[in-house]
């Protein structure tokens, strides 16, 4: 290298600025504080709303009867069929038959009871009309409630029939312990009842 190229890269090198440092930036202290503070906020007000952190979910408290009360089958109701056959019990047309005035309620009680007991998939007739559906059977439901909710949907809106018993329930569950869902209203009629009379 000559003497002139040696000094031309002294030139070069001595314009170059020097490769700045990042300088040490800790996060202010005032807003580490209200970070902490605001963690420590969210701790507490989750451990006092559920009492323990693995607690979290539902906070409702379940309702035990005793053995003397009756159970409420308008709430069986609500909480297990209103959101396919409504409140007022009329179903959807072409999805989910009404209850209220349904020959398949009002006739035998042993008919609602199997239909809650197994569920049924396959197609209906109720009041004239065809139903091609699916609906689950509710036998993990307790006898009482069962009788309940079959006692509510047969004395409800235009709906006249008779109460039902829990041991009704338990007899009718005893009859076909370890039966599927019913296929259809043809298997119910020739096996249960008619609901035409």
């Amino acid at each position: 290298m000559s003497r002139r190229d040696d000094n031309k890269a002294t030139g070069i090198i001595s314009r170059e600025q020097i490769e700045p440092d990042e300088l040490h930036n800790p996060v202010p202290w005032p807003f580490a504080v209200i970070a902490v503070a605001v963690v420590l906020w969210g701790a507490a007000y989750f451990f006092f709303q559920t009492g323990h952190p693995v607690a979290a979910g539902d906070m409702r408290t379940p309702i035990v009867r005793a053995s003397g009360d009756s159970v409420d089958g308008g709430a069986v109701f609500a909480g297990n069929c209103a959101s396919c056959h409504q409140a007022s019990g009329a179903g959807l047309p072409g999805v989910f038959p009404p209850l209220d005035g349904s020959e398949w309620v009002v006739n035998t009680p042993e008919l609602p009871i199997q239909i809650l007991l197994h569920g049924i998939n396959g197609q209906m007739t109720v009041a004239g009309q065809s139903y091609q559906g699916v609906m689950p059977g509710f036998g993990q439901l307790s006898d009482a409630e069962l009788a309940a909710v079959v006692t509510h949907i047969r004395g409800s809106w235009s709906n006249q029939a008779s109460a039902v018993a829990a041991s009704d329930v338990a007899k009718a569950r005893k009859k076909l312990p370890d039966r599927g869902p019913w296929n259809g209203g043809s298997e119910l009629r020739a096996t249960v009842a008619d609901p035409d009379g």
